[in-house]
């Protein structure tokens, strides 16, 4: 349920006292035209650099999006996580451990977090000279649609 505090507390107040429950911020999804946007920005820059639109987003999401880091054996499969780097490795009890810093996708970010993301595209693209949109354009492509 998304509300207000007092509404969640009448909610919460029927829901099973036998049952743990997770309260968290609501934050605003990333939206469609945002999404749009900056898929299309990204090919034209991706073409523009010759180099692939997979490498190019990997890189903006390293310099734009959240991320953690973990320690993982050395011999992990980690196949299963999308955007990930290794920072290094460390000997923990005779163990070897890899430093990994694990970010968050594009699909994951909030419309603050896609907005940074879009924001530094935006300069790489000024930088070589590809044309995008103003900031009265870009705060109305912020507000006005749908999440995804």
């Amino acid at each position: 349920m998304i509300g207000t505090p007092k509404q969640l507390i009448i909610k919460m107040l029927e829901l099973d006292q036998d049952k743990i429950y997770e309260i968290k911020e609501y934050k605003k999804k990333r939206t469609r035209n945002q999404n749009s946007y900056y898929w299309e920005l990204l090919n034209q820059l991706s073409k523009k650099l010759r180099i692939a639109p997979e490498e190019l987003h990997f890189e903006l999401i390293k310099k734009s999006c959240p991320f953690s880091e973990f320690l993982v054996p050395d011999e992990a499969d980690l196949r299963a996580i999308e955007y990930y780097e290794e920072r290094g490795k460390i000997t923990k009890n005779n163990k070897l451990f890899k430093i990994i810093r694990v970010y968050v996708g594009s699909s994951k970010l909030d419309t603050v977090e896609m907005g940074i993301l879009l924001d530094n595209l935006i300069e790489e693209c000024k930088l070589q000279g590809i044309e995008t949109m103003t900031p009265d354009e870009l705060a109305k492509l912020r507000t006005l649609e749908k999440e995804v």
